[in-house]
């Protein structure tokens, strides 16, 4: 009996597909349907073939634009098997800001649902060479169902470091920033990922954050889809769905951001038994007291995470027990991964002094794509990536995060530098100087404020500001309230004072 040659140690489908073939391994709530290992296994080896005839090579990228459904983790898997990179594309994005994205990561395909073809062709239209579009639905049926299985499938010999995924964060200066996962870091962030958390065959996932997100493929997906487990796919984040999802398929773990968290807390169908569910666990944003207390007080297990794109994202471990007798704390460093908090002069910080938490091992990432400046700035020469976050540890050595050295703030769980919103403000009409900072919220968790100064002799509304910054940037970019300014704090060099800016703040809200 002959057996699969896998391409690289991060697919493991097959090898499920050969043991449990018959397995559920995901199932797709907005299509409502369900895909053993078997089926899946078989739908990636059809993607691979389609690419191959689609003159798709190792290191090509190929992008998706789509939700969360069942065909782009076959994509995936099937991209890996030639060795190619899958790059998936935010459809929250303006696409101005979508259009530097694709000319940066240059696919060769991009996968889509048809909902986001205008902005698909908008982004690509500039693309030199033209990428080809096909349609996940009127398009990949038909083409999968004819590719020729008569030949052996010649699988890729892939390097672990050779980037299994490219997924874009936002930038301080608006240039795109591409962040390669590399086949090893899939890997040993899943293994890393079932140790810690003490996940295995039998857990079942929900699935809601974005495929465009690290977090929709990496907390859990991945993690269990190479320990043979289940993955539920919500294309979307709905409270009541959520919720009736988590009943109705028997969850046993399951991943929001705060601002969702607080969502469900307020659905009608709130407290409702769920007694399939071992644990919650919150991450993208550090989560208030009061909602993890709420949380634990419907009867669940609630634990907090850390993690980021370039690295995990699943970084660290915390028990049920540990995680109420410290509450705040995300607890120990996931296996394989090193860590070290830099303090003063840059001096390991002492037992609960803050200092900026450095991060090491198989579970970084391999750089940001086509930009070795940015990559040399976030990871020195011992190897250690410089996360810009601020955390303690314990005498214990328990980890809790508890800042951020930089300006980005988090609303509802999606990353946001000022500098990229500052730039797509400067341009409306009338404004000279434009500051975006980062204010408390009660439901997002951080919203934008921005403090405009017109131009000499011109003038310039809060709508006009709202309105250019809908034309130009993602939804949750958008600041949510503007100030109008005569003259923005200096320091001495001439630059806006970002902390007086937050004082003022401070006091406008307090006069509310």
């Amino acid at each position: 009996m002959s057996f699969p040659v896998f391409p690289t140690t991060s697919d493991l489908i097959a090898w499920w597909a050969r043991v449990t073939p018959d397995r559920v391994a995901i199932i797709d709530r907005a299509r409502d349907t369900r895909h053993t290992y078997g089926a899946l296994d078989d739908r990636a080896e059809r993607w691979a073939r389609l690419l191959i005839g689609l003159g798709v090579a190792s290191g090509d990228r190929v992008a998706t634009l789509a939700g969360n459904r069942v065909d782009i983790i076959a994509l995936y898997f099937g991209a890996a098997r030639v060795g190619a990179t899958l790059v998936p594309l935010n459809w929250r994005l303006a696409a101005l800001e979508l259009s530097r994205v694709v000319e940066d990561a240059a696919p060769i395909i991009v996968v889509g649902e048809g909902r986001f073809r205008a902005l698909g062709e908008a982004a690509m239209a500039g693309l030199q060479p033209a990428a080809r579009w096909i349609d996940v639905d009127a398009d990949a049926p038909s083409l999968l169902d004819r590719v020729d299985r008569g030949s052996p499938l010649h699988v890729a010999a892939v390097d672990p470091h050779a980037a299994a995924m490219l997924l874009y964060t936002s930038g301080s200066t608006g240039k795109p920033k591409g962040a390669m996962l590399p086949h090893r870091q899939v890997y040993f962030n899943a293994v890393a990922t079932t140790i810690g958390w003490q996940l295995g065959p039998a857990d079942i996932a929900l699935v809601s954050s974005p495929f465009f997100h690290t977090g929709g493929w990496h907390v859990f997906a991945m993690p269990l889809l190479q320990r043979g487990g289940r993955v539920v796919l919500c294309d979307q984040f709905e409270p009541a769905a959520f919720l009736d999802a988590i009943v109705d398929e028997n969850v046993t773990v399951t991943f929001g951001v705060p601002t969702q968290l607080a969502m469900l807390t307020q659905a009608a169908s709130w407290g409702r038994p769920m007694p399939s569910l071992r644990f919650l666990i919150s991450g993208g944003a550090p989560c208030p007291q009061a909602l993890g207390d709420r949380i634990r007080q419907a009867g669940i297990r609630f634990r907090e995470g850390y993690g980021l794109t370039e690295c995990g994202p699943n970084c660290f471990a915390i028990t049920d027990e540990e995680a109420m007798r410290r509450p705040g704390f995300v607890g120990w460093p996931m296996p394989f991964l090193e860590m070290q908090l830099s303090g003063i002069a840059n001096r390991e910080s002492r037992i609960d002094e803050p200092g900026e938490l450095l991060l090491r091992g198989p579970q970084m990432f391999g750089g940001y794509f086509n930009d070795p400046v940015r990559t040399a700035e976030a990871v020195d020469e011992e190897g250690w990536l410089h996360t810009g976050d601020l955390a303690v540890r314990d005498a214990d050595g328990a980890y809790r995060i508890c800042g951020r050295e930089k300006d980005m703030y988090i609303s509802g769980g999606e990353n946001v530098f000022p500098g990229e919103v500052e730039a797509a403000l400067s341009e409306c009409p009338g404004v000279a100087e434009v500051v975006v900072v980062g204010v408390p919220d009660d439901k997002w968790g951080e919203v934008g404020r921005a403090f405009v100064l017109p131009r000499v002799g011109e003038s310039v509304t809060t709508d006009d500001v709202i309105t250019h910054a809908r034309r130009r940037l993602a939804g949750y970019k958008v600041p949510k309230s503007v100030v109008v300014m005569d003259d923005l704090p200096r320091l001495g060099s001439g630059k806006p004072d970002r902390k007086t800016l937050m004082t003022m703040h401070a006091a406008l809200a307090a006069t509310r």
